[in-house]
Parts: structure tokens; sequence; C-alpha cells
């Protein structure tokens, strides 16, 4: 309703009142005289309808709101007859406005968990550590922009295509990266920001089925199919190799591989199918001792070529230490450490933590382990870690 209310009006905030309006009509007049064959036809009309009365009234105090209440009478005449048709059509716009590459990054993600996924500004707020009112004067920004800048509401050009869909995939995958491993707090996970990163996923490929866009989806199912597993029921982190795989989601990983599979005989996939792959690497290993890490090395090989970046180094560093040994990691995660990258990362000092006892190197595991806590925000990731450092042998 919001989405075609919003291209119907040419406004956010004009698009929010008139959803109220519509809610506060219906009401009144459902319980009195029935509800209506089609309720969101009759919503997104009365919706309208409040919002070229609300101009009306207004512009007896500023003239040009009769020009655009008349524009929208005029332009989107009978919008209950087409409401249903373009509703997916209306979705997605609105997906392409909130990533448009015009908005900072920040105020991407901010706008899509808001007017897409629905989330409260208290919740989008809670989940990326800054207070409500940040929050909400990022959003009115955002939408200051979009309508001074006139930031047309539409799906982008074919020729456009591959630049916006790329800010796209990007927003959705950092909503879900946020719900697959919190930044901070007290869980692991929030699995309310994962489903909706995936249910945009879905909309994406449903109607803009793109390889890469096929291949981020693969890569959440993939990854949202071991949450059960990952945590015990205290909430303590549950490392790969000792999760109990008959949790993991089957429908999920059937579903992932199948997308998988289909983005990568497409020859035309980037980054996020070559994570995908990795993932099905890992799903499709019977047990954690099956895993072919040879296999996963070699796809981090190609995907250091498609998108070079310390974070996939580190990645491919920590399968080369299960592939070749942790003396082989460590080496690695050394060198993008003494190039001065992922200086304060956590990960990096975790992994390089962990290379370290196993190999036995007590006094530099502690140093790092000890790093890697002053870099962490995540109450069950500092439990993890502690546990790790009270476990290494006394020197």
């Amino acid at each position: 309703m919001l989405a075609t209310l919003i291209r119907l009006l040419g406004d956010f905030d004009r698009a929010e009142e008139a959803v109220a309006e519509a809610f506060t009509a219906a009401l009144e007049q459902w319980p009195r005289d029935g509800v209506p064959a089609n309720p969101r036809a009759w919503l997104v009309s009365a919706g309208r309808f409040k919002a070229i009365d609300a101009m009306r009234r207004q512009a007896r105090f500023d003239s040009s709101y009769d020009t655009i209440a008349d524009h929208i009478e005029h332009e989107s005449a009978d919008p209950a007859r087409q409401a249903d048709d373009s509703v997916e059509d209306d979705r997605l716009r609105l997906v392409f406005t909130c990533c448009h590459p015009a908005l900072a990054p920040d105020a991407q993600v901010a706008m899509t968990l808001r007017e897409v996924c629905g989330l409260t500004t208290e919740e989008i707020a809670s989940a990326f550590l800054v207070p409500a009112p940040t929050l909400a004067q990022r959003i009115v920004r955002a939408k200051a922009k979009i309508r001074d800048a006139r930031i047309p509401y539409e799906v982008p050009a074919q020729s456009e295509l591959p630049e916006r869909l790329d800010a796209v995939l990007q927003v959705v995958y950092l909503v879900f990266n946020e719900g697959y491993s919190a930044s901070t707090g007290d869980s692991l996970t929030r699995a309310d920001l994962s489903a909706e990163a995936i249910r945009l996923g879905r909309l994406l490929v449903e109607l803009l089925p793109e390889p890469e866009a096929t291949g981020l989806l693969a890569l959440m199912l993939l990854q949202d199919s071991r949450r059960a597993a990952r945590t015990s029921a205290a909430g303590d982190i549950i490392l790969l190799d000792e999760q109990d795989r008959s949790l993991w989601n089957r429908g999920q990983i059937a579903e992932g591989l199948a997308l998988a599979r289909r983005a990568l005989g497409s020859r035309r996939f980037g980054p996020y199918t070559l994570q995908a792959a990795i993932a099905a690497a890992h799903a499709e290993a019977a047990n954690a001792g099956a895993t072919d890490w040879g296999r996963i090395v070699g796809i981090y090989d190609l995907l250091l070529e498609v998108e070079p970046s310390p974070v996939v180094e580190l990645n491919r560093a920590a399968a080369i230490a299960m592939r070749d040994g942790p003396a082989a990691g460590l080496a690695l995660v050394d060198a993008i450490l003494a190039r001065g990258q992922l200086g304060e990362y956590q990960p990096a000092h975790a992994a390089r933590a962990d290379l370290y006892r196993r190999l036995g190197r007590t006094g530099e595991a502690r140093e790092s382990y000890r790093r890697a806590l002053e870099l962490t925000r995540q109450e069950p990731a500092r439990r993890f870690l502690e546990r790790r450092l009270a476990g290494l042998p006394v020197s």
C-alpha cells in the first residue's frame, strides 16, 4: 500500500499520512458497511482521496497545493482498478528509490529497513546502535534529498541497472549480515533482520532475476540454514566444525543449492554467487571432516580476482589454514596485518589467536586474544574469546 501511494502521491511523508488516514477510515466504515471485496484497492483509493483533500485544504494558505492536487487527481485516476496489478512493480520501485546512489550508504540501509521492511525507527536504531532521534533525522534527510533532487521513483533503465542493482544488493547484504552476526548486543543473531533481507532477496529474484540477485539469495539461505545450530541453549557460540548438522534447515539448503547452481550456470556471476558457492561447499559436507577445503580455497582465489579485499584475504587464509595447516594460514594473516590492514578488525585478531593456539604458541595466542577482546562489542563473542583465553596453558 505504501509503495503504491508513494507512486501515486510522489512524496514519502504524504504517502505515510495517507496510509494512516486510510486505515482510520477503514476502522470507521468497515464494521458498519462490511469489508470490501478488494480491501487493498479500497485502502489505496481512500488514501489517495484523503491526500487530495488535505492538499485542497492546504491550498488556502499556499496555492501551489492546488496544482499538486490537480496533477495527482488527473495523473492517477482510478488507482483501485490497477492497484493489485502494479503492487510488485511498486515495491521494486520503492527498493530502488531507497537505495539510490545519491543517498549516503547509511541512509540507504535506514530507508530500506523503514520504508520497505516496515521496521520501526526504534528497532533500526537499536540494530545499528544509534539513538532513535539520530536515526530519525537520517531518514528525514534522505527523504528531503529524494524530494529536492527529484530522484525518480522508478526501476532504472537497462543501461543503468548494473550500477543501481549493485547498490540494492549491497544494502540487502548489509541487512542480512547484521542479522546473521549482530555487531553488538546480547545475541549472536537478529532473526528479524535476516528474515527481512531474505524476503527482499526473494522479491528481487522474482521481479528482476539477475544472476547476482539469485546468488545473493542463495548465499543468505545457505548461511541462515545453520542458525539453529550456531548457538547453545545459553546463547554461546558453537563453531562450524562443532555444530550439530541435524539442526541445519534442509529446506533452505536445498533451495539455496538450486539457486547457487542457477547463478553459476549463467556465467555472469559475481562476488555474491561465489560466496554462495563457498557456503554450498559447507552445506554439502556430511560432517566437518568431509569439508572440501581445496575446493573452498579455489573459490576464494576466484573471489579475490572479482572483489579483492583484505577481508576476503583473511577468509582465504583461514581456509588455507584448514587445508595446509595453521602455519600457512598464520603467515597470510600476519602479512595482511603487516600492511596496516584490518588492525581494528576483531575477526583478524581472533583468527590470529586461534592459529597461534593451534601451533602451541601460547604467549602470542594470549596477546592476540586480548587484542580481539578489546575490539569485541558482542556478548556471545566476548564469552567465547574469554573461554578460549582462559583455556590456554599457563606459560
